[in-house]
């Protein structure tokens, strides 16, 4: 059970536990938290909830952007891509959030060097996989979310250079 003051993910967003109220409602515990990105937004949810978890350690944020050079991309025709996207956009988990990334960001990369536009389909879910995943991991290196951008960049180049 997370206290007042931990980080803790609600769905796809880092939050923090304002309050634990005890028998709150029909005998439940309940969080109520704060995203870090909406310091307005209050959210109350049980503790039971399937929807809340820890944040990812630190060890394993490396990990992954190791992993990054060998994750394979979607391969799938352009009418059925945006349902691969939200599927994995719904199932959240960080290997799907860098799929989407990967794919998203190859399939730009080509339109552009072909001299055509890029899609907003593409960008939409670049830019959404995008802020789930650097938003949790900024919090777990302690930088700055373009911070965090740029360091897993960089980690990135140093592999498949």
């Amino acid at each position: 059970m997370f206290k007042k003051g931990d980080l803790l993910v609600y769905k796809k967003d880092v939050c923090v536990v304002e309050e634990v109220k005890v028998k709150y409602i029909k005998d439940t515990d309940y969080y109520v938290l704060t995203p870090l990105t909406d310091k307005s937004l209050k959210i109350q949810i049980p503790v039971t909830s399937s929807a809340v978890r820890s944040l990812i350690t630190k060890e394993r944020v490396k990990e992954l952007i190791k992993s990054i050079p060998s994750v394979e991309i979607i391969k799938t025709d352009s009418k059925t891509l945006e349902n691969d996207y939200k599927e994995l956009m719904q199932r959240g988990t960080h290997e799907d959030l860098i799929k989407i990334i990967k794919t998203s960001y190859l399939r730009n990369q080509e339109r552009i060097d072909n001299n055509k536009k890029t899609t907003d389909k593409d960008n939409y879910y670049f830019n959404q996989a995008e802020t789930h995943l650097y938003n949790e991991f900024s919090v777990v290196l302690n930088l700055s979310y373009e911070d965090t951008k740029e360091y897993i960049i960089n980690e990135v180049n140093k592999i498949i250079i």
